[in-house]
Parts: structure tokens; sequence; C-alpha cells
């Protein structure tokens, strides 16, 4: 007997697409092969997993699993026949062979009008149900990458329940979310079907320094209370190395510099910009002699930044 969807997620056939959601990635995850390497039994769980989720994650694919329509695989059900009861299973119950309540004979109904109603008259609506092959199953898998790859493309490796991989092209400026689909990747539903396809969802891991919005890189730079006061050139990290900036004289916390063409490629090919502001920072120790000159300072010159 083929295993219940529900009972492979683990959850209520009641179950929200949330709850359904949920208990995939944890399942997923549990069982994925590059946490469980060389483990045939985990491999396996994996591939049920996400063919369970695969079905149950699609409304209508879900409505149609509910109601008979399909089975466990995704495949059409095709009527099925009892032949020691003289009945079918399906659109016909047993009562329909038997005729009307309160009797009937078995005669008057003929094998031949019974087929022709399930596999269209003459015969050709029969051959070419034999003869069609489903679209197979698309795949979902979920792949992490660095900050830096999702902005620059990377080529990465995603390993497949059955222990294949595939080996993926991470384009330049791909979103944290976005979903890269692999073209006839996913599975086939029997022999000549079109296979269905791979859907790979990036997961970008946070950077330490880095942040996007949109096509910009954004950056807060620690500067010196000197530089603020003075300028001068700071060496500034950016997603392809590091740049020469120029801090004008007077510089407070807070403002921003704009490096023109150093954000992320967009999906029309426009590259971002990536906007850095400075942050002051004070020494750790605070010596004698700053304590002065900024005491003698304050006396000349002392100002209210909020006052206006």
């Amino acid at each position: 007997m083929a295993e219940d969807l529900y009972e492979i997620l683990g959850v209520s056939r009641g179950a929200t697409e949330d709850e359904i959601r949920a208990a995939f990635r944890k399942a997923a995850k549990a069982n994925h092969p590059d946490v469980n390497p060389n483990n045939a039994g985990a491999a396996e769980r994996f591939k049920k997993i996400t063919a369970a989720n695969d079905i149950l994650s699609d409304p209508e694919k879900r409505r149609q699993y509910d109601a008979g329509e399909i089975d466990a695989k995704g495949d059409m059900r095709r009527p099925q026949w009892n032949r020691a009861a003289g009945a079918q299973r399906g659109p016909f119950s047993a009562r329909g062979f038997e005729g009307r309540p309160g009797g009937g004979n078995f005669e008057e109904f003929s094998f031949s009008d019974i087929f022709s109603d399930v596999f269209g008259s003459a015969g050709g609506g029969r051959r070419a149900s034999h003869g069609f092959a489903p679209r197979g199953q698309d795949l979902r898998y979920s792949l992490e990458v660095d900050f830096l790859e999702a902005v620059l493309g990377a080529k990465k490796r995603v390993t497949l329940p059955d222990g294949g991989v595939l080996d993926l092209a991470v384009p330049e400026g791909v979103m944290d979310g976005q979903t890269l689909r692999l073209k006839g990747k996913g599975t086939h539903s029997g022999p000549g079907s079109e296979p269905g396809d791979a859907l790979v969802e990036i997961k970008v891991r946070p950077h330490p320094d880095f942040k996007r919005d949109g096509d910009d890189i954004l950056l807060d730079l620690p500067i010196t209370i000197d530089e603020a006061v003075l300028g001068g050139r700071v060496e500034v990290p950016t997603p392809t190395g590091r740049v020469q900036l120029n801090i004008p004289k007077g510089s407070s916390s807070g403002k921003t510099f704009r490096l023109k063409g150093k954000g992320v490629r967009g999906k029309n090919g426009a590259q971002g910009d990536q906007l850095v502001t400075v942050k002051i920072v004070l020494p750790q120790d605070i010596d004698d002699s700053l304590s002065y000159f900024f005491s003698e300072w304050r006396q000349k010159h002392a100002y209210d930044p909020g006052r206006k």
C-alpha cells in the first residue's frame, strides 16, 4: 500500500500551507544527504519527503490527491476492476452493474459501453490514455550562499536525494529568496515522459559589514576623530576589493558618500552603487593631552549641534 503523503511529512490532512512548509523544511534538513553522508535510509526518506512536499505544497495537486484523482506519485488514477465481484472501483460502483435499486439485470450493461465511457469511443481514447505520459515532478531544493557569492556570482554544487549532484551557476546579483529553475532536472513520471524541473531557492547568509538595499551596497565605516576634523584618505572595503575614499575636512558621523558602480549588477545590467556612512569612533583611552586640548578648545568654541 502506498504511503500517505501527510504521514510522510508528519502533518494532519487539515494542515495549513504554512504548517506543511514548516514540516517539510524541518524533515528535509534532518534527512538531507549532506547532513547524513553514506546513509541510504536518510537519502530515501529525503526523496520521499521532497516528493510529498511537491504535491501537498501545490494547492491544485493537493486537491487532486485528497479527491483521489492522483496517487502519491502524482500520476492520474485509472479505474480498477474487481473481477471476482464483477465490479469496478471508481466512477462505476458495484451497484451500477446491478442496475437500479430493487433489482435489475447485469446483462443490461455491456463491457463495450463501459469502456467507451471510460476511454472514449472507437477505442481511440483508450489508446491515447495508454500512450500519455504526464510530465514528471519538479524537485525543490534550498541552497545557502555567502553574501559576496550572491553579489558576484558563483559555481555551487547541490546534492540530490539519490546521491547525484547538480552543478549550479549562481548568477551575479541573485537575491535572498529567489528561486532558480533548472530545466529538465526533475523526475520522470515514466518512460518517454517529459522530466520536471529542479527549483532551487537561494538563501543568502548575512555579511558582517555589508548590507544590501536593492542594487546598492550599504557600509558603515568607522573613522577617527582627527580624520573627521582634518579630513584625509581612508581605505574602504567593497565586494571587489579595497578602494580609497577622500574624507572631507569636518565630516560628521552619519555623513554618507557614494562609490559609483561598486554595488550589485541588476537584472537590467545596470550597476548599483556602494553607500558609505562614516561613524566617528573615539580612541579607547582619552589621555591628558587630548582632554586638555578639548577643554581649552571648548572654552573658546563652545557650540550645541542640536540648537538651531
